[in-house]
């Protein structure tokens, strides 16, 4: 099966050595974008973004450096550049060699600047949440800018590795740029609760990071079948048959947990 996540507003910029990056299929359009982005000023990220005067400096200062061919030492793998909790829960730079290259073929990250990108890609430090209403020849948000390709090449991913079933362990932001009529694939989204005195909760940063691990899960095990989910135990969940659906399987953790 194909699992699908979210990248990371925080990186991790230190070198990763022994590790050869492949290239992103979607590098013209992620200089594009950066393109288009260095028209902005700080002030403008910083709107665009939400974000602080001092990020919006630091993120100007990274589109206009941005470059079409970076040198190896300005690019790090995406899924050991990503630091944010999804990739606490991962933890890429752990898998051993086997695992990586299984992951190679059946992960991948959804961006609002690459588009899609495999766990061994070559990324330039940015920011850019697939959620900006960033203006381009093509709408006025990266929504209108990547249309359906994303989804296509999900289907075309999924076709080479000979599978039919994506599960969807990223976030509403980013799978909402997947477009639905355009992919071909079951689509199975498993839900990760809280225990808490009031009933189960879904809590954002817990939920992340068990994303993650559940990515995991998937490429340490070679899981193909969609009914192995429910072995998925790391952490503490545990699966709730009584409260899943054949394509929303449910997890519970304890409070104590």
């Amino acid at each position: 099966m194909l699992v699908v996540i979210s990248p990371a507003k925080r990186l991790d910029l230190t070198p990763a050595p022994g590790i050869t990056p492949t290239a992103p299929d979607f590098q013209q359009d992620a200089v594009h974008l950066a393109q288009v982005a260095q028209g902005l000023s700080p002030d403008d990220l910083s709107k665009l973004m939400g974000i602080s005067d001092k990020l919006a400096r630091l993120n100007a200062d990274r589109f206009k450096s941005f470059a079409a061919d970076p040198a190896p030492e300005d690019v790090k793998p995406a899924a050991l550049a990503f630091d944010g909790d999804t990739y606490a829960g991962l933890e890429a730079a752990t898998l051993d060699e086997d695992a990586l290259r299984y992951a190679q073929d059946h992960l991948r990250i959804l961006s609002g600047l690459y588009g899609v990108l495999r766990p061994l890609d070559a990324i330039q430090p940015y920011r850019l949440e697939m959620g900006s209403k960033l203006a381009t020849e093509k709408g006025k948000s990266l929504y209108e800018y990547w249309g359906d390709r994303l989804a296509k090449a999900l289907n075309g991913t999924a076709a080479v590795a000979g599978t039919d079933v994506l599960v969807n362990c990223a976030s509403q932001e980013y799978f909402g740029a997947v477009k639905p009529e355009a992919l071909t694939l079951r689509v199975i989204t498993p839900v990760f609760f809280e225990e808490r005195p009031s009933g189960p909760k879904i809590v954002s940063f817990y939920a992340k990071k068990v994303r993650g691990a559940m990515a995991r899960f998937i490429v340490e095990r070679r899981v193909t079948d969609p009914a192995a989910l429910a072995e998925f135990d790391t952490g503490g969940y545990r699966y709730m048959p009584e409260h899943s659906e054949p394509d929303r399987p449910v997890f519970l953790r304890g409070e104590a947990a």
